[in-house]
């Protein structure tokens, strides 16, 4: 089985080949890529690929487009955290749609879907399929995140976090009093674990309780400017296609 991994958060990816090496140790990883023009390389240098391992949030952009500029011969299974994406993944060369984050159980299904793919299941039989997961996945929220702090390890409540912030490729837990912990997820992980409820992912640097949002500016081309409070250093910039989304949310 030859397999092109796309994904461009580094834990995940590497997360993602030690779990296919373990299923399938034949396996080959002809290449990684982490953006939609890398992946347009790496696909177009190995036609005689198999299988593609394919987020859709890449750092510029879906990677749908890469369909939209090329012709993707192979099977796709597609792993994201939003759920809202499962109707277009069936509509490409989509075998399979995993949630992140990604459990080896579902991956080695996925992989041993991919081997015994029957033509005459239509893709209506398997999105049904995939949806009533999704749904059952979304029941079960996190409610404390266990962190280590020197050689201890705490118990933080989700009602005491301010923000989750992604930075040089590491994850941090803002409290409302301004303390700061390592945690071992992706935001894109995270996004699935906390309750919608209460926390929205603002953008690709961070997750934002309800009660840390403090102020809303109106920005360039329809993009909202977001003040939080512990303060950050960093512009928090809320994109124009996320904007009526995050109204909506702080109005519900």
């Amino acid at each position: 089985m030859k397999i092109i991994i796309i994904e461009d958060e580094a834990p995940a990816l590497n997360r993602i080949k030690k779990m296919v090496l373990e299923l399938q140790p034949n396996a080959i990883i002809m290449a990684t890529a982490d953006s939609i023009e890398s992946a347009i390389v790496a696909i177009n240098d190995h036609p005689e690929t198999d299988l593609l391992l394919m987020d859709i949030e890449l750092a510029d952009g879906q990677s749908f487009e890469i369909f939209n500029q090329i012709e993707v011969k192979c099977p796709v299974v597609f792993t994201t955290a939003y759920d809202e994406f499962a109707l277009k993944a069936f509509k490409v060369n989509s075998i399979d749609y995993l949630l992140k984050p990604i459990e080896k159980e579902e991956l080695k299904l996925a992989l041993e879907k991919f081997k015994s793919i029957h033509q005459n299941k239509s893709n209506t039989e398997s999105l049904k399929q995939m949806l009533e997961q999704i749904n059952q996945k979304n029941n079960t929220k996190k409610e404390r995140f266990l962190v280590k702090l020197g050689d201890r390890l705490i118990s933080v409540s989700t009602k005491d976090i301010a923000y989750f912030n992604s930075k040089d490729k590491l994850t941090f837990l803002v409290t409302q009093n301004s303390n700061k912990y390592v945690v071992d997820y992706t935001l894109d992980e995270l996004n699935l674990l906390l309750d919608s409820k209460n926390f929205f992912h603002l953008n690709r640097q961070y997750i934002a309780a309800f009660t840390s949002i403090v102020n809303i500016h109106t920005y360039f081309n329809g993009k909202l400017k977001i003040q939080l409070f512990p303060t950050v250093d960093d512009e928090v910039i809320v994109s124009r296609e996320k904007a009526n989304d995050l109204k909506t949310w702080l109005s519900a």
